[in-house]
């Protein structure tokens, strides 16, 4: 009997954090926003010529391909390096697009007013991420090493997140009466810190402790 093919096996695990379909690609820089998603997440694998419920369609021309270079190259900023691979399943052509986790995990793309935003993933949904992410990772890349002050909301803070799962930011705010710019600052150094860790939704994000607190010598 012979051995199915791994994009069958791939498409009956569905759409998720690390894998999406498209029947069709009509739309350079929406699909950009997927290639960014995935490069600023874990990486990922787009599936073309498959439609949501994984009935396979096939590709229904060479443009497929061009459209996801044009959103690789033009659209995505900075680029995101994409692997193209071509396969016969059941007689039709897919399209598997491979993107690699990035060590620069801004990537940005268009919003539908055409403004370049920063997407994570999350489920299987490409999430826009608030000005904490962004911060944070600019901040992680300068990091020199300095300590963080362990002042009296971070160890509110840290406190609160060993014994609930998560908190948002007008809970921390709440819990330790600061103002929305000073809650904003200390939740970017301690997610820059890599001390707190986000979880991403379509209406909230969610601030965790990380599993490098362990590692804590940054706090003093």
């Amino acid at each position: 009997m012979p051995k199915e093919h791994y994009i069958l096996q791939l498409i009956k695990e569905g759409e998720h954090q690390k894998q999406d379909f498209k029947f069709a690609i009509s739309d350079s820089k929406k699909i950009a926003r997927t290639l960014v998603a995935f490069a600023n997440t874990d990486g990922g694998r787009l599936l073309i010529g498959v439609k949501d419920n994984g009935k396979i369609a096939g590709v229904r021309s060479d443009e497929e391909y061009y459209m996801i270079e044009a959103a690789a190259n033009m659209y995505c900023k900075p680029e995101v390096e994409v692997v193209s691979l071509e396969h016969q399943i059941e007689g039709k052509k897919v399209l598997e697009i491979i993107v690699q986790p990035s060590k620069n995990p801004l990537h940005a793309a268009p919003n539908p007013d055409n403004q370049y935003r920063v997407y994570k993933r999350a489920a299987d949904q490409n999430l826009l991420v608030n000005e904490i992410y962004v911060e944070a990772m600019k901040k992680r890349s300068r990091q020199n090493g300095k300590p963080f002050k362990l002042s009296k909301p971070v160890s509110m803070l840290i406190d609160h997140l060993q014994t609930h799962d998560e908190a948002t930011i007008g809970e921390f705010r709440t819990l330790a009466h600061l103002r929305f710019f000073t809650a904003k600052r200390i939740l970017i150094d301690l997610v820059a810190m890599k001390v707190l860790t986000m979880r991403f939704t379509e209406h909230e994000v969610y601030y965790s402790l990380s599993t490098e607190l362990e590692d804590s010598s940054s706090l003093v």
